[in-house]
């Protein structure tokens, strides 16, 4: 092929020469170089004497050159006047550059190809950019598709699920050919979709980039799981928003430890709850033993005096004044038991006999209207109760159970065997790790709502009508089991009827108390050289203690406290034969009194009275086992035998 001269002019030259930022050079058509500018040399490395004449291949990489690029690069040019590009082109020293080139053909008047321009610009910059764009992009869908414990996705600007990684499909259980194209408000619950919550979400993260919020998802499958969302706003560089990123995590697992934390909690509270009002009502039912005492022992001494002076209208008057006072300290009696400190006899229970035993009992109380069940077990421990008690407590429960069944029904109770493991303690906290049997007993009645399980031990709450019940019933319950070691649970459902739960330990040794005196309706008389310390602190008591044992020929001593009690057995010449003191007292208590007492009369007799029960005051450590103990209110007949017996027993 003739090659032609390109045609120049010395302004031209200049011109281009000026260019520094640009490779300007030109090639015949054979693509040798003819012409080179200062940006070429700048950029290639070449000096116009060591590159002209020379193929521009020589600019070309090994791998171009074997693909025979240069002379295709030509073939276009020529054929189609341009050839653009952009590809690693060679300097001079070796090195690589990324360039854009742009090849144009140069043609004579007549049409015939001159040669080239070539035009080449160093982007490496850019392209470095460009590369560490893409790298950034796939090593952020590297890390997307490498997540599985979170979904994480995004939408259109409407909605729609436009991408899917792998943790989206593992949570949610589509794949993503199934739900790329499809709207998210699919992920959620009907009741969400009622209330327009996607809409809502969508809205939010649109208006302040950011939507967040823990609920109910739904998987593929239907089922249900505990999801934090994240919903954040993408826009472009203009501020308009092209969609929205989605970040969603299954904390199910989560939901469910802080759900079971909040029940235990409640649990427990509810427990405390209980054992504060238990604490008030004890205190209260202490008290009120005492006055009762002084009110039932002088109704006694009226009615003893009045039998000669008064009529039949007095001794009406003084009987049912009787009757209403032991009324009363039969409703302290239910307090005493819901603060478990009544008197309690524990022996051990064969449980098969005793549930035995029950169905016909109940069956009768009940009526035929209610069906009575009784089930025992094979191998049933035995637990340690207060025989009379528990048939009490049953007997309760049964009653309150027809109440609840006003149309008939069925009664069920059954014993069985727990053994109560970590996990079985974690759901009920109140019971530790052991072996129990569980009595439970279950009604088929309209059951409780929610709020009424929430106060069903509460002492006077009850749903009755008013006149209908104290409201001690379920209380009463409460403080025996509780009393006993065990547990109680109540489980009901409106509609579904009411099971109510007692845990017993199980017994396993044999350690029965002994009963209690009986209480008979005698009192002492007769000349007594006796004397007998007397100390409490509450005035009228005192009082009236001192009068009934005057009344009984003893030599009475009183004091109103230990202080008192303690320098009255220091003086040498005091004959004291029995120290009668209550328990409970401000500053130095019974026991202690007791205590020092004996260390300066050795051989000083002692009788505790208490508006507590045995067990209460021996559990929280005011007396050692084995002590003579008076429960308040006392008869006159009983506080005569017992002083009695125990000068009696000192004689011996």
């Amino acid at each position: 092929m003739k090659t032609v001269a390109a045609p120049s002019s010395p302004s031209l030259d200049l011109l281009i020469n000026a260019i520094i930022d640009y490779a300007i050079f030109m090639l015949d058509a054979d693509g040798v170089v003819r012409r080179w500018n200062k940006g070429a040399e700048r950029l290639k490395g070449y000096v116009a004497d060591e590159i002209i004449g020379k193929s521009f291949s020589a600019f070309y990489t090994p791998e171009d050159r074997a693909k025979d690029l240069p002379r295709k690069a030509l073939e276009t040019a020529a054929a189609t006047g341009r050839f653009a590009s952009e590809g690693w082109r060679i300097r001079k020293d070796g090195s690589r550059f990324w360039a854009l080139v742009v090849l144009d053909a140069i043609r004579a008047e007549d049409g015939g190809l001159i040669g080239f321009a070539k035009v080449t610009r160093d982007i490496t910059e850019r392209q470095q950019a460009h590369n560490d764009l893409l790298e950034s992009e796939r090593r952020y869908r590297r890390l997307v598709e490498a997540v599985v414990d979170y979904a994480i996705f995004q939408l259109d600007p409407s909605g729609h699920v436009a991408t899917w990684n792998p943790g989206a499909e593992r949570i949610k259980g589509y794949r993503p050919e199934e739900i790329i194209g499809r709207h998210f408000s699919t992920f959620y619950t009907p009741e969400d979709l009622e209330s327009e919550l996607p809409k809502r979400a969508l809205a939010e993260a649109a208006e302040k980039g950011r939507f967040e919020a823990e609920g109910w998802r739904l998987r593929k499958d239907g089922t249900r799981f505990w999801a934090s969302v994240v919903i954040d706003r993408i826009t472009d560089d203009s501020g308009a928003i092209i969609g929205f990123a989605k970040v969603t995590r299954d904390l199910t697992e989560r939901k469910q430890s802080q759900d079971e934390l909040q029940r235990v909690q409640d649990q427990l509270a509810a427990s405390q709850k209980l054992e504060a009002i238990g604490q008030l009502s004890g205190g209260i039912a202490h008290d009120f033993n005492n006055l009762l005492m002084i009110v039932l022992g002088n109704l006694e001494n009226a009615e003893r005096s009045s039998r000669n002076l008064g009529g039949p209208n007095l001794q009406r008057a003084l009987a049912n004044a009787k009757r209403g006072a032991q009324r009363a300290a039969a409703l302290t009696s239910r307090l005493l038991a819901f603060s478990r400190r009544q008197a309690l006899d524990p022996k051990p229970i064969n449980l098969n006999s005793f549930v035995g035993g029950l169905q016909d009992f109940l069956q009768r109380t009940l009526g035929e209207r209610i069906e009575v069940q009784t089930v025992g077990g094979a191998g049933l421990w035995q637990i340690e109760a207060d025989l009379n008690h528990l048939e009490s407590t049953i007997v309760n429960l049964a009653i309150n159970a027809r109440d609840a069944m006003p149309n008939g029904g069925k009664l069920t109770i059954e014993a069985t065997n727990v053994s109560a493991d970590e996990d079985y303690s974690r759901a009920n906290p109140e019971l530790v790790v052991g072996q129990y049997v569980a009595i439970s007993v279950s009604d088929t009645g309209f059951g409780m709502t929610p709020e009424i399980l929430e106060h069903a031990f509460e002492p006077f709450f009850t749903t009755k009508e008013a006149g209908q019940g104290t409201g001690l019933g379920l209380s009463q319950v409460y403080g025996f089991v509780k009393q006993s070691g065990g547990h109680v649970k109540i489980y009901s459902e409106v509609g579904e009827g009411t099971s109510i739960r007692m845990y017993f330990p199980r017994y396993a040794g044999n350690n029965p108390q002994p009963a209690p005196d009986d209480d008979n309706e005698f009192i002492s008389e007769g000349a007594s050289v006796e004397a007998i310390l007397v100390v409490e602190d509450d005035a009228d008591l005192r009082g009236y203690v001192s009068d009934v044992l005057r009344d009984l020929n003893y030599r009475v001593l009183s004091a109103d406290s230990a202080q008192a009690a303690l320098t009255i057995m220091l003086q040498e010449n005091q004959q004291v034969d029995l120290l009668l003191t209550d328990v409970v007292m401000p500053g130095i208590n019974g026991r202690e009194l007791g205590r020092r007492a004996q260390e300066i009369r050795p051989h000083l007799r002692v009788l505790y009275m208490t508006g507590y029960s045995r067990n209460a005051v021996v559990h929280h450590g005011r007396l050692d086992e084995g002590v003579d103990l008076l429960e308040k209110p006392v008869t006159q007949a009983r506080l005569a035998l017992k002083v009695r017996e125990i000068l009696d027993r000192k004689r011996d």
